[in-house]
């Protein structure tokens, strides 16, 4: 098993003082794999991101990695996954991405926090390879400027 799965199973890192949050949207290919990656990348291991999925696809949208990678963030750990992996976990907060997420989740794991943002799925839009592109990258700064405003204040 890998090492930072062993943690998480340990409760390791929460013992280390980080913040644990969870993001949830429904296929965990785009939104919320781009808010882990982004926050990853904002906190320099202050904050413990994950993110799962509803029902989740079988590999991250290619157009999150182009555009996480224009900004130097890592994407190497960004796989899908199911938010029933995470239900005997506690989280200070859980962020819900996409309004299917929050209706039709039948439970999520424990939180001191649960917050809704209603993101645009940028995988639903329908274009060229650039209008796409663009509208990723929307995406992206949207969920950066959220979470410097909402979640991670203190990030300088």
């Amino acid at each position: 098993m890998r090492r930072d799965c062993l943690d998480l199973l340990n409760g390791e890192k929460e013992e280390q003082g980080q913040k644990r949050i969870l993001f949830v949207c429904t296929g965990n290919s785009s939104r919320s794999q781009m808010a882990e990656a982004l926050l990853r990348h904002m906190a320099g291991g202050r904050y413990e991101a994950h993110s799962a999925g509803t029902e989740p696809q079988h590999e991250v949208n290619p157009f999150v990695i182009e555009v996480l990678q224009e900004r130097g963030i890592d994407t190497g750990q960004l796989h899908p996954k199911n938010v029933r992996l995470f239900m005997n976990q506690r989280f200070d907060t859980i962020v819900t991405l996409c309004d299917t997420a929050r209706e039709t989740c039948p439970a999520l794991p424990d939180a001191a926090r649960v917050v809704h943002w209603s993101i645009e799925d940028p995988a639903a839009y329908q274009g060229s390879y650039f209008d796409i592109l663009s509208k990723f990258r929307e995406v992206r700064d949207e969920l950066e400027g959220r979470i410097q405003r909402e979640l991670v204040q203190d990030i300088g």
